[in-house]
């Protein structure tokens, strides 16, 4: 089984280029599955979401919380029920510490990664803010804590900051290019 991590800021891209993985591997021959969070059928993804939309410290704090309360099932989830698929795709999992303030998000993201599983490939979909923004309010959705170009740019360094390692995948191109990048990266390749 390969675990696959999509990860980025909001309106990068992850759950497209997640979508298409996951259609890939499944024409492909593999059984798949495919994990969003904050994950809108379990009550902490749901509490999650909810408290993305309000403002204040408070808010970012439950949000912050309810998220992790969400990864943590999923991975629950993964144990109980990986050996039934071939690959596992995940959208959201570590680099959503970047969203939290400048003294805490690496030492909150260190911390998790000694104490969470690593995936087999970790996928950062990148794209500089300023689209990011345009894509979020193309989708006409109300609008979370987090979303206007300044403060996803700062998330965007933030994120960067944290990804040595990690595939990238530049999502500013055409939806062939990015395609191309997510067929590389599939293969194992870069």
């Amino acid at each position: 089984m390969t675990w696959y991590v999509v990860d980025g800021m909001d309106g990068s891209g992850k759950s497209t280029a997640a979508e298409y993985m996951t259609g890939e591997l499944t024409r492909r021959g593999r059984r798949v599955l495919l994990i969003n969070h904050p994950n809108k059928g379990t009550r902490s993804g749901r509490l999650s979401d909810r408290f993305l939309h309000m403002r204040g410290r408070p808010a970012t704090a439950f949000a912050a919380f309810f998220f992790l309360l969400d990864v943590l099932g999923s991975l629950r989830r993964m144990r109980r029920e990986g050996p039934e698929y071939d690959d596992i795709v995940m959208v959201r999992y570590l680099l959503s510490v970047a969203y939290l303030p400048d003294l805490l998000y690496s030492r909150f993201y260190k911390f998790a990664e000694k104490l969470l599983p690593v995936p087999d490939a970790s996928i950062y979909v990148d794209v500089p803010g300023g689209l990011a923004m345009d894509r979020i309010e193309e989708r006409g959705d109300e609008l979370e804590i987090f979303e206007t170009a300044e403060k996803l740019e700062r998330t965007r360094g933030k994120m960067r900051s944290l990804t040595g390692g990690w595939m990238v995948l530049d999502n500013s191109g055409s939806e062939e290019e990015t395609r191309s990048q997510l067929d590389r990266m599939m293969a194992g390749g870069r």
